[in-house]
């Protein structure tokens, strides 16, 4: 070893969102390499690997002068960060190098596993049971009592793709995305009142998944489709097979809104080319049927469409206002 040579600090960082051990290979280099490998926390989730390896972690959490002083005469170093990483260490070490007066070793950030996509779901997954556990209100929560917030997350949804706010989108997602996850924790503790067996979110994903898999045969499977028609078709194909359905009106959920009710049911009546007059009667009722299947017909959302209008009306009513 040169005496003059500073040595180098490799920061060695691992995702708790990937599974321990699971190190890249120039992680791996660098550890086996080293002349010494610290590390502060006993507990860390990587020490039985590194173990396991042959690589031998000295229980230590040094400061960032005893670490630059570790390195003289051109030794390695690695530091096994944790979790949260090592703030106190890294300032440390940019005070230093900042002063002038240290010749600092070659310092080297090295992610040891990266995350993949969608593994901040395992963090939401982690934060729900933990209020489902300590937040006396949300422990206290059942699907039925939660059953409100979903319609009205839906709505907000909605009102945000209709605005194009892209921020306000992302806040509303994640809203509708905090329904699922905390009906599934719910559904995880089996209830007496639940009425059923448990089931977890994970359950949910991989139903979703087996779904999706199923339904999409010209991707996953031999068939083809070279139109969303065709798409469509498959899609019906499949999920008619699925249902083993009595009627094109099973599975429309007649709570929704009058309209979207209205367009739902023609489009299943005109998808499966039935022949159905439309019920006449007295009332605005069934004007507001025959419009809503004129546009389902027509291709229009008449839902959308009188929201649409409605927001008009909103403006309206606040430009009079304004005037008044």
């Amino acid at each position: 070893m040169n005496a003059e040579d500073p040595g180098r600090i490799v920061l060695l960082t691992a995702s708790h969102r990937v599974a321990p051990g699971l190190l890249s290979w120039p992680a791996w280099q660098a550890l086996h390499a080293a002349d010494r490998v610290l590390c502060a926390e006993p507990d860390h989730p990587q020490l039985p690997y590194l173990r396991e390896a042959g690589v031998t972690v000295e229980h230590s959490a040094p400061s960032a002068q005893e670490l630059v002083d570790a390195c003289a005469g051109g030794r390695s170093v690695v530091v096994l960060a944790g979790g949260e990483g090592d703030q106190p260490l890294t300032d440390g070490l940019a005070r230093l190098a900042g002063s002038g007066r240290v010749r600092m070793p070659d310092l080297e950030l090295l992610p040891g596993s990266y995350d993949l996509p969608g593994a901040r779901l395992l963090d939401l997954v982690q934060v729900m049971d933990r209020i489902r556990i300590e937040c006396p209100w949300t422990s206290q929560k059942t699907h039925k009592g939660l059953a409100k917030y979903a319609i009205e997350e839906a709505y907000e949804l909605v009102e945000a793709i209709e605005d194009g706010d892209r921020d306000e989108l992302r806040e509303e997602l994640g809203d509708v995305l905090l329904q699922v996850v905390f009906h599934a924790r719910i559904a995880e503790e089996g209830r007496p009142e639940d009425g059923a067996e448990p089931f977890s979110v994970d359950d949910v994903a991989a139903t979703l998944v087996e779904k999706l898999i199923h339904r999409h045969p010209h991707v996953f499977g031999d068939e083809s489709a070279e139109t969303p028609e065709d798409v469509h078709a498959h899609w019906l194909r499949t999920k008619a097979i699925e249902k083993r359905r009595d009627s094109v009106t099973d599975g429309v959920p007649l709570g929704q809104p009058g309209l979207a009710l209205a367009a739902k049911l023609a489009g299943r009546v005109r998808t499966a080319r039935l022949d159905v007059p439309l019920p006449t009667g007295d009332g605005i009722g069934y004007e507001l049927l025959a419009l809503a299947v004129r546009a389902e017909q027509d291709g229009i959302d008449p839902e959308a469409a009188l929201r649409a209008a409605g927001r008009a009306y909103r403006d309206a009513i606040r430009a009079a206002e304004g005037n008044a």
